[in-house]
């Protein structure tokens, strides 16, 4: 499938900083929400999370997700099937991209870092740009 190509206002929304609403699929069919640091890295969503959480969990079973871009009355929506990285080196080095993003301080990354992210076992997850919906952008 050939991706959607982003307007240059939906690329500069996404590359601002914002959370996003992550959105998978439970076992019983409900929806699962979870808000999350994300980052546009071409022409894909990179989230990433720590294994064993529910999102991780619903991504193994069905690697279908959705993720929503909010500000005001302004929104994108990206939906499609997740790229699942278990690899700790790219995982980790996500993860930090990520803390790098949100922290806007690399003591803090550093930190992050050591007490807490390297010793969880990370999950990233890549969402091509296949099926974008937005509003005023």
């Amino acid at each position: 499938m050939q991706a959607s190509k982003l307007s240059a206002a939906q690329r500069a929304f996404l590359e601002e900083k914002r959370f996003a609403v992550v959105g998978t699929k439970n076992p019983d069919g409900s929806a699962h929400l979870a808000v999350m640091w994300y980052l546009l890295d071409g022409d894909d969503i990179v989230v990433n999370s720590a294994q064993g959480r529910v999102k991780d969990r619903n991504l193994a079973a069905d690697p279908r997700m959705s993720v929503l871009v909010v500000d005001e009355y302004r929104w994108i929506r990206i939906d499609g099937r997740a790229k699942i990285e278990h690899d700790q080196a790219i995982a980790h080095a996500d993860i930090r991209r990520l803390a790098a993003r949100y922290y806007e301080d690399e003591r803090k990354v550093e930190q992050a870092m050591k007490n807490n992210f390297s010793k969880q076992h990370r999950i990233t997850y890549r969402l091509p740009l296949r099926r974008v919906a937005s509003e005023e952008l």
